[in-house]
């Protein structure tokens, strides 16, 4: 397991390290501060962050870290502001505790935000392959419309016909369909 642990602190940072006694194999890098080119080099399967209280510039650089390269973050503060934790999870945090750092917590929680990172990141996937199989749908229903239409067929006959074309062509059907749209919309004279 491959750990970066973000403290100032070197004391706190040592908690971290202690409570990973047994994970084998092991490797724990330290920093003072969130520095995703770093990060992205040591490729860590957990990031920690421990601090007083988490601050904007940290909450910031996470969130735009865990849009390009995301990955299991557990941030352990010893005092926290109300709406901080909800920053910290918007932010890709996957566990935030509140003065609970100990050695013997810090191997369980790593495990839990781990899961739960994920299955977030399943989740995520989920999600968006079921939004593009929905848009997919839509073009494929517009294509299927403009064929009744131009050619006289009935439903079932579009598709067959749409279907055929995707099977000739060895493409979705889907990306056949979104085709068909565009040269009609160019046929019309309509570039966009």
């Amino acid at each position: 397991m491959r750990v970066l642990v973000i403290d100032p602190d070197p004391a706190r940072a040592a908690l971290v390290a202690e409570g990973l006694v047994g994970v084998h194999p092991l490797e724990v890098r330290q920093a003072a501060i969130f520095d995703e080119a770093e990060a992205a080099r040591f490729s860590p399967d957990v990031v920690v962050i421990a601090s007083d209280s988490p601050d904007r510039d940290t909450l910031e650089s996470l969130r735009e870290a865990s849009q390009t390269n995301p990955r299991p973050v557990v941030m352990f503060v010893d005092r926290s502001e109300p709406g901080l934790a909800e920053q910290a999870v918007r932010a890709g945090v996957a566990a935030y505790v509140v003065d609970g750092l100990a050695p013997a917590r810090v191997r369980p929680i790593l495990d839990v935000a781990m899961s739960r990172f994920a299955l977030t990141q399943q989740l995520r996937g989920d999600l968006a392959k079921a939004k593009a199989d929905l848009e997919s749908r839509k073009v494929v229903e517009k294509a299927k419309g403009l064929l009744m239409k131009e050619r006289g067929l009935d439903e079932d006959g579009a598709y067959r016909l749409l279907r055929k074309l995707a099977m000739d062509k060895g493409r979705p059907i889907g990306a056949v369909a979104a085709d068909l749209l565009a040269f009609a919309n160019i046929l019309k004279g309509d570039a966009s």
